[in-house]
């Protein structure tokens, strides 16, 4: 039995699944932002209990977590030492010189103190150059004094990044072993560890928000560990990585910038495993949660990953699938600017506590989820009668709105759930539009608990069909825990011309890499069968800023010829992405090797429906508010769709995790993997 684990800013997910009886079971408990680990224990009882399960009988748990995500946008990380070499104190205070926003942006830039203050700095004597060479010696006894004075001055965790220690981490080792031999309680990271490749401000501040998360990361999940063994799980526990791959915790714990985007990577998992199972290759992730939306693009079937990203206003430059994030979810606050006198949605949230209005728990200010209930497009209980609703709170909070505005409450709601709507769209047509894809070509798939909510009235604006509701929406980001894979990237920045060079070079360096991977494989304790080794290289044309990841097949590799047909092949990539081809030489950047290691698929069994027509699904029929008006809406149990059957909008679909808006000239229909799927009207004409 593996359980998957989804800790949002509103509820924490969770997915138990029994690979015996192919059955699976979710629950959906409030989070605990005080200690993510008391919701996480409490949905594991649950769980077990709906199961029928005893709590010893989970032999796998996959956490997704936010914990060093919330520790980097709040600022409430560790207090971080940084050793850079001498001279360059200032790294992370010049940056890349970048400033946001248009024109004179500059003027009005609010820069955020970085994440290691220079009063917590130290210039260390000694330097390598670009090749690995040592142009000035190491001086123990300055470091020495250094490091001295510095740990012992109450830092948390320190972080040791020098000057081209990619290419020789020597004088990082020796710092390292200095610091373990007369500080040993504080945590250090080195910068030729967590990414090995050039680029000083990126290595740097990589390494130093590392180092800002540990301890808090650190303590997480001893908390965790501590309240799992108390329910009597003694499971081992994995941490899914914002690549998607899967780490141990112990391996999270020394290196938990690589779970800075986490929480998303389930969610755009489970998609991929829908468009290989299904007929619709190229899809939307549309994740709305209680907090944020997350939205990701499916391209054949295949999740784009970018080597960097950015939490907050830092870069972190680690393996991320692509996510793009905006401030709207079910718990964004909706209020009236005393400037403009406009509606304004978000970016703020009322969290799990005090949670909107709606949900009765001390919360004042109308949220989205209220805008839905005002609208009643949200049922008077959730979770299958666990969870009230306070239909006339949310009524009285959304009319204040209205009348500030001179509206009706239900244009108000609307007008809440309007720009809601239009910050996700946003989101939507950064990651579509503004890359050159369109948006027509994709379907939309509509998970998290307010996901299907929204979906059809994003796939109106849009014009992306089908609509995909998977069968467990509301925890389909921790089911896509459950089929993730272990991941790792070994990576060596070995900066050459490709012309005249001797591409042995290049094919005994995979070697060293792939015997690291190996290593990693034996420590995940991944067996023989379920591994790959995946090989790429980083190019650039000549005096370019930036390089094109190439991949290579191990046959390739293998053969250890020249690189001729690898640099045709960059050349095509380059000309597919920018249009453009060059006969100017390639240069060689990088190396990169990617480990892998297969889990089992979930293999779940489409629960035979319970009723026979669209009548037997029928629960009640209830006002709603469509096109401006009211409408006597009938309102359906999922679980007693028949397949084939379609159901005419407009409609609210319910189920245990999430409520689902079928809009006027659409309609749905279960298809055979159990999705149902959300057309227009128009498509049968």
């Amino acid at each position: 039995m593996r359980l998957g684990v989804d800790v949002g800013g509103t509820f924490t997910d969770l997915v138990l699944h029994d690979e015996t009886s192919k059955r699976t079971y979710q629950a959906k408990t409030p989070s605990t932002p005080e200690d993510q680990s008391i919701g996480v224990a409490a949905g594991v009882k649950l769980i077990c209990e709906k199961a029928g399960i005893d709590a010893k009988d989970i032999s796998l748990i996959l956490h997704g977590t936010t914990v060093a995500t919330n520790a980097v946008l709040e600022g409430k990380g560790a207090r971080v030492g940084l050793l850079v070499s001498e001279g360059f104190e200032y790294t992370l205070h010049l940056a890349k010189s970048w400033t946001p926003g248009p024109l004179f942006g500059w003027i009005v830039m609010d820069k955020p103190d970085p994440l290691a203050s220079l009063a917590d700095t130290r210039g260390i004597p000694g330097r390598m150059n670009a090749r690995g060479e040592e142009v000035a010696p190491f001086d123990a006894e300055a470091a020495t004094k250094l490091i001295d004075d510095l740990c012992g001055s109450g830092i948390e965790a320190l972080t040791i990044s020098l000057m081209h220690s990619y290419a020789n981490p020597a004088h990082e080792r020796a710092l390292a072993a200095i610091v373990a031999e007369r500080f040993p309680d504080i945590p250090v990271s080195l910068s030729s560890d967590i990414l090995p490749e050039f680029r000083e401000y990126d290595r740097a501040i990589t390494t130093v928000m590392n180092d800002y998360v540990r301890p808090i990361m650190t303590r997480y999940l001893s908390r965790i560990e501590d309240r799992l063994q108390a329910e009597g799980i003694d499971s081992r526990l994995h941490i899914v990585r914002s690549d998607g791959g899967l780490m141990s915790a112990q391996a999270a714990a020394e290196r938990p910038v690589h779970t800075v985007l986490s929480g998303p990577a389930g969610g755009v998992t489970s998609t991929v495993m829908i468009a290989r199972r299904t007929a619709y290759k190229n899809l939307l992730a549309f994740d709305m949660g209680g907090t944020s939306t997350d939205v990701s693009v499916i391209l054949n079937g295949e999740p784009t990953i970018s080597r960097s990203t950015e939490v907050g206003s830092f870069p972190a430059k680690v393996p991320t699938l692509d996510v793009r994030s905006v401030g709207a979810g079910g718990g964004s606050i909706a209020d009236v600017s005393e400037l403009t006198k406009s509606l304004r949605v978000g970016p703020r949230s009322a969290g799990a506590r005090p949670g909107p209005v709606s949900y009765g728990r001390g919360g004042t200010e109308p949220a989205v989820s209220d805008a839905n209930v005002v609208l009643g497009y949200l049922p008077p209980v959730l979770l299958g009668g666990d969870m009230k609703l306070d239909v006339e709170g949310a009524r009285a909070a959304v009319g204040r709105i209205g009348e500030t505005l001179g509206l009706s409450p239900e244009d108000a709601a609307q007008g809440i759930l309007d720009i809601a709507n239009e910050v996700m769209l946003g989101a939507l047509r950064v990651i579509t539009v503004q890359r050159g894809l369109d948006p027509r070509e994709f379907g939309i798939v509509a998970f998290g608990g307010a996901g299907p909510l929204h979906a059809n009235a994003m796939a109106e604006l849009l014009g992306c069909y089908p609509v995909v509701v998977p069968t467990n929406p509301g925890v389909l980001s921790a089911l896509g825990f459950l089929e993730s894979e272990f991941k790792n990237e070994f990576v060596q920045t070995f900066i050459r011309s490709t012309t005249g060079m001797d591409a042995d070079l290049v094919w005994s360096r995979f070697g060293e890499l792939e015997g690291k991977a190996l290593e990693w494989l034996d420590s995940e304790e991944v067996p023989e069968g379920d591994r790959t080794i995946r090989y790429s290289l980083d190019l650039r044309y000549e005096q370019q800023g930036f390089e094109v990841s190439v991949d290579i097949d191990r046959a390739t590799v293998e053969a250890k010829g020249t690189l001729d047909a690898v640099i045709e092949k960059f050349n095509e990539q380059h000309e597919q992405l920018y249009g453009v081809r060059f006969t100017v030489p390639v240069e060689l950047v990088a190396l990169r090797v990617v480990a892998t290691g297969a889990t089992m698929p979930v293999e779940e069994d489409v629960a035979a429906t319970a009723g026979a027509s669209l009548q037997d699904a029928l629960m009640e029929t209830r006002p709603a508010y469509f096109k401006g008006k009211w409408v006597d809406t009938p309102n359906y149990d999922r679980a007693k769709l028949p397949p084939g059957i379609k159901v005419p909008g407009p409609a609210i679909i319910r189920q245990y995790d999430t409520t689902i808006v079928l809009l006027s000239d659409h309609y749905a229909e279960l298809e055979e993997h159990g999705n149902l799927l959300i057309w227009p009207n128009a498509k049968e004409s």
